[in-house]
Parts: C-alpha cells; structure tokens; sequence
C-alpha cells in the first residue's frame, strides 16, 4: 500500500476480530477498502464487519469457503495474475489457520503472485499468551473431528507431542472433548480451558484434563472454546505408550490395580482412565481372558 493510495496486486491476508470490533486494524480496514475483490469465508458475517467499520463493498464480496475453494482458486488465481489486489477475511481471527486459504495462497505463491499479511487477531496466539502455560514450541491442532472414533483417532496422534498444543474446541460438543482429551492426553496432563476470548465474558480456568472434563464449564458451555494442553511429562509418556496396547497390557494394569488393593469397580475404573478406553472395553477384555 503506497501514499497515494493505491493497493499493490497480490493476494492481501487480513485478520478480523475473534469478539471485540476495536481488535481490527487500520490497515485492515484500509485494505478491505481498496481491494479489487474481497474473499468471504461468510458473506454475511464479512458484511455486518464491513458496515460497522462503514466500508462498502458493492459487488466485490465473494463467497470462499471450505466448500467451494477447489472450484474458485483457479478464478482467483486468474484475477492474482492479472495484477488485482484480492483480500480474504475468514469469520474470525487470522485466514488460513483452521480457516479457508491454504490452497489459494499454495497456488499463489507457486505462480510467483505477492502474498501480502496484514496481521491481527489470533485465537491461536491470544489463548497461547493467556494460558499460563509454557508457550513454546506449541502445535496448533484446529478443530477436532466431530465423530469420537475419527477424534479419538486424531488425539492418539497428538499424544505423540511432547509440547504444548492448543485445540479449538466446538461448545456442541465442549463435555465429549474434553472426556476424550483427558482419554488419549492422560487425565493429568494441565491444561486450561479459555472461553469468550477478546469477547465481554472472557474467562479462564486452569487445571487437569480430567478436572476440565468434569468442571462447570464442560457442564455448562457458553461461548466459544480454546484449550491449551501443557507438555506432558514422563509419566504422561508412559501411559501414551501404554494406550492402544493388546489384552495383555489391559490385564498387567488390571493386576497392578488389584494389587494397589483396588476392589474390581474401583480397579476397571482406574485401568480405563490409565489405558484411555472405555471401562465396559475393559471389562469385556478381561472376562474374554478368564
């Protein structure tokens, strides 16, 4: 962006507001202005966002989501390559992370097109900051798959990381992902769960994953979530190691339980939070082996 006004062609990444409309910057402001077209990951959301800050936007708001970006990149690229100057805001927060864009700004950059950040509101970074936890290194996971087998899949996954990791969580689904973080992460494992970020009602709490499962918050969602999962420590690797294994591993925990002096409800309880499984997988692998 030049003193004459004038916006440079390529591809302008402009962060949005994740709650309080006084987060969006000038620049961005002023980039939404001149844009030859502005990408949308939602139209109406953008366009409530382009009013309040009194930016119109006559034809040049276009749709651009996970639905339809294969089918429109190649349309944007063409404008990109002409010399426009095309935005893309995603619904909130910084475009790209968990958000549409990845595979326009790939082709963009392959095709030798300026790709231009104007940087600004991140839940990734907002809740990495608040979170009291050791910020780097840190994964950004996104969102987790809404269906508990996929979930609990791409969890197991995540136990593999030592660091800090920070997940998106949906308010829909705030008790059930939690239950399965502290399942595949270890139920010790700190964390904090952070709601409303930048928003009137933003709040925090720090505790366990298996106390986060269980808390007010997991009873009661209001809002919007983001999780920071501190790094685990060796005993956390243990039981990383330990989940997913056969029959044999279920019933060497078992005994471990019972010689602990645990009575049987008591020990398949305390197996099935150790191994991340359900009590009733227990069970049922213990009596096959009787």
């Amino acid at each position: 962006m030049d003193n004459a006004g004038e916006l440079a062609g390529g591809l302008w990444l402009v962060a949005t507001p994740i709650g309080s409309m006084d987060d969006f910057s000038p620049r961005g402001g002023e980039v939404l202005r001149r844009a030859s077209v502005i990408l949308a990951e939602d139209t109406r959301r953008t366009g409530r966002l382009l009013s309040h800050f009194g930016i119109v936007a006559g034809g040049r708001l276009i749709s651009f989501h996970e639905h339809n970006e294969g089918e429109k990149t190649a349309a944007v690229l063409n404008r990109l390559e002409r010399g426009e100057a095309v935005a893309i805001v995603s619904d909130a927060g910084t475009p790209v992370l968990s958000d549409p864009g990845f595979e326009l700004v790939r082709e963009a950059r392959a095709a030798g097109v300026p790709v231009f950040s104007v940087p600004g509101p991140s839940s990734f970074a907002a809740a990495l900051a608040a979170s009291g936890q050791p910020p780097l290194p840190a994964t950004l996971a996104g969102f987790l798959p809404p269906r508990r087998g996929p979930r609990k899949a791409r969890l197991a996954e995540l136990a593999r990381v030592p660091w800090t990791i920070v997940v998106l969580l949906s308010p829909h689904r705030l008790q059930a992902e939690l239950e399965d973080c502290a399942g595949q992460l270890g139920p010790e494992r700190p964390a904090t769960l952070l709601a409303e970020l930048s928003k009137r009602h933003e709040r925090g709490v720090m505790a366990s994953l298996g106390e986060l499962a269980v808390s007010g918050e997991a009873n009661a969602p209001r809002g919007e979530y983001v999780i920071v999962i501190g790094p685990r420590n060796e005993a956390d690797a243990d039981e990383v190691a330990l989940r997913g294994a056969g029959s044999d591993v279920v019933e060497a925990v078992y005994r471990e339980a019972v010689r602990r002096g645990m009575g049987r409800a008591e020990a398949l309880r305390w197996v099935s939070e150790k191994l991340g499984m359900k009590r009733k997988e227990v069970f049922d692998i213990l009596r096959r082996e009787e």
